[in-house]
């Protein structure tokens, strides 16, 4: 199994730090409005990562956080004239909502900025303690040229940061690449620290949270492109001083979904929200549709042919579960022989092990819709169909593709059979009332 490090900008072997175990941390959302379908990228993609993780029999640990405690929340509080708690809140139950209808998986370990205050402070205090951060006037600065390699995973050069416009110009530091790690103020939500009454920096919460939660380095950190520099550059520069690791041994991001060629941003107002979007499962075909490091372009056109793309698979799947449950030739244990249904699952499978190559995976899911529908056609061979259920199944799950199926209990049976007869003696009366009946269960 081979991931493409960003850290060390290749393609990588994967061995867990421990055996059969993966832990991973991809950073969350600031909750302080809905995520939009850019904001859900990193979400489905990461949530793929775990599924296959754990269909190669991995324990995975997985831990993403909510910050809860920001500029923008304390704005937004304002605007909604309620706390900042309440409106963070009110925003990651939303994001929850969000996630369980795009079908990813909620039971990981979802830190808030707001409940690590402690170890947060703690962490900034050990980095003041080992001369690594400084204080001035209540604020608390990282040391940039304690590190001789800062800027490693961003690719870039510590002069050429110091010439840039990137860098704020602020006289109280010491240098102009430092950053804050503790911000001195009273205004919005604040915290009492050794430091002053204030907040912490962005770029040390993520960190610290990790040092709490899995107190050591861990396999995998992820998120978007964009969050490489300064972001996830400061939390190696953190780890760097307090424990001489990258904080993570695979550093992955994904690349940037654009609406119609443009960058889609909550600012301009050109975002599609998770939660206006009607079909869900075709989103997540969508995101997954591209390899994840490649840029992703959303338009109503494309969007339209993943609805029609989600609708074959959903009907091929539904279809082929409903014929082995109607004829009671369903069998969960079967061996998949067959080479053509072999060939297919081989590549899936190889095709995720080589950087979660989502793209070719759903071309080998696609092959399979193909052999499904042919089969179907055919004089049924329910070793050839089963074998097909246990692999499409085995596809979608890793993919997070849901589709509800309907199990047939002998009143099903009979009345499907009903209809059938119907349709043959050319009671059509008869027959559309039946059917309108199987339609409400969902069996047609």
């Amino acid at each position: 199994m081979k991931i493409f490090n960003s850290y060390t900008n290749q393609l990588e072997e994967f061995v867990s730090i421990h055996k059969n175990k993966v832990n991973m941390y991809v950073c969350g959302p600031t909750v302080y409005n809905y995520i939009h379908i850019g904001n859900a990228r990193p979400v489905v993609f990461f949530d793929t990562v775990r599924r296959y993780f754990e269909s190669q029999g991995y324990e995975v640990k997985y831990a993403s956080n909510f910050t809860d405690v920001d500029d923008k929340i304390i704005q937004k509080a304002q605007e909604e004239n309620e706390s900042e708690l309440v409106v963070s809140q009110k925003y990651i139950d939303a994001f929850l909502k969000d996630l369980k209808s795009l079908n990813c998986k909620i039971d990981y370990i979802q830190p808030k900025v707001t409940d690590y205050m402690n170890h947060i402070i703690k962490f900034i205090d050990e980095l003041v303690a080992k001369d690594f951060a400084y204080k001035i006037d209540g604020d608390v600065y990282f040391r940039v040229d304690r590190i001789s390699d800062y800027g490693v995973l961003s690719n870039r050069n510590i002069d050429d940061l110091i010439s840039g416009s990137r860098v704020d110009i602020n006289l109280k530091k010491e240098s102009p690449l430092d950053f804050t790690l503790w911000k001195k103020t009273d205004v919005g939500i604040n915290f009492e620290s050794p430091f002053s009454l204030g907040r912490p920096g962005w770029h040390t919460e993520c960190v610290a949270m990790i040092d709490d939660i899995f107190n050591e380095q861990i396999d995998i950190h992820g998120g978007g492109m964009d969050l490489q520099f300064p972001h996830h550059e400061n939390e190696i520069a953190q780890s760097k001083a307090l424990h001489n690791h990258s904080l993570a041994r695979y550093w992955m991001h994904n690349g940037r979904l654009s609406f119609k060629n443009e960058k889609m941003s909550k600012s301009i107002g050109n975002v599609i929200l998770v939660k206006d979007v009607e079909e869900k499962m075709p989103l997540r075909y969508f995101l997954l549709s591209t390899h994840y490091r490649s840029p992703l372009n959303y338009d109503e056109e494309t969007m339209l042919m993943y609805i029609k793309e989600w609708q074959k698979l959903e009907t091929a799947v539904k279809s082929l579960y409903f014929q082995l449950d109607l004829s009671k030739e369903f069998k969960e244990n079967v061996e998949i022989k067959e080479k053509e249904i072999v060939d297919e699952l081989n590549r899936f499978n190889e095709a995720m092990a080589e950087d979660f190559n989502t793209a070719n995976a759903i071309t080998s899911l696609q092959t399979m819709i193909k052999l499904i529908n042919q089969s179907l056609r055919k004089k049924l061979d329910y070793n050839y169909l089963n074998q097909s259920l246990k692999t499409i199944t085995h596809m979608i799950n890793i993919l997070g593709l849901k589709v509800d199926l309907v199990k047939l209990d002998d009143n099903d049976r009979d009345l499907y059979n009903m209809w059938q007869n119907a349709r043959k003696e050319k009671n059509f009366e008869k027959a559309d009332s039946i059917r309108k009946e199987l339609s409400s269960k969902g069996i047609l």
